[in-house]
């Protein structure tokens, strides 16, 4: 891959525990987006292999919907789900299909959810606790900025795999 883009800011290596946490963040999210960088719908809807329905289109939508359903919960809110439903709860995978406006649709839902939760953990003390219906104990945005910073990673394995896959680009 190209050098990192201007997005992809390292986090700071020393800062208060929230400053760290939330830059650590949006490192992993400017790496997603870096991943993703300079493909073609058709790209970004191929899937890892044909009995998996994992492309990087999939992966920026099921973040989309991950920034929304925890940090809404923080909020003690819940807004509908972005693509999946309560019976089909895996159509951010499912659905991503390689048409150009699914793509502007993605992004802009994404950086939209993205906003939305630095809103929320900027406001939000790191003990603050909420509720999560699976979970038989209170949740503390500490817990989930470390969930994010994880998920993130993850995702970040997939997506370098996926890339490496569509055009041989590799990166850091």
């Amino acid at each position: 891959m190209t050098d990192a883009p201007g997005y992809r800011v390292g986090p700071p290596y020393e800062a208060d525990e929230k400053t760290m946490m939330l830059a650590y963040l949006d490192y992993h999210r400017g790496t997603l987006r870096w991943k993703c960088e300079n493909l073609n719908p058709e790209q970004l809807a191929t899937r890892a292999v044909p009995s998996s329905t994992l492309s990087l289109l999939g992966i920026i939508r099921h973040i989309a919907e991950v920034e929304r359903r925890w940090f809404d919960r923080v909020e003690g809110v819940e807004r509908p789900w972005i693509y999946a439903t309560d019976s089909e709860p895996d159509l951010d995978f499912d659905g991503a299909i390689a048409d150009a406006e699914v793509v502007r649709e993605a992004y802009a839902n994404w950086d939209a959810e993205a906003e939305h939760s630095r809103e929320v953990a900027r406001r939000t003390p790191l003990e603050a606790t909420f509720a999560h219906p699976r979970v038989a104990e209170p949740i503390s945005l500490r817990w989930l900025l470390l969930h994010m910073i994880e998920e993130y990673a993850r995702h970040n394995g997939h997506a370098d795999l996926l890339r490496e896959g569509i055009d041989g680009t590799t990166g850091e």
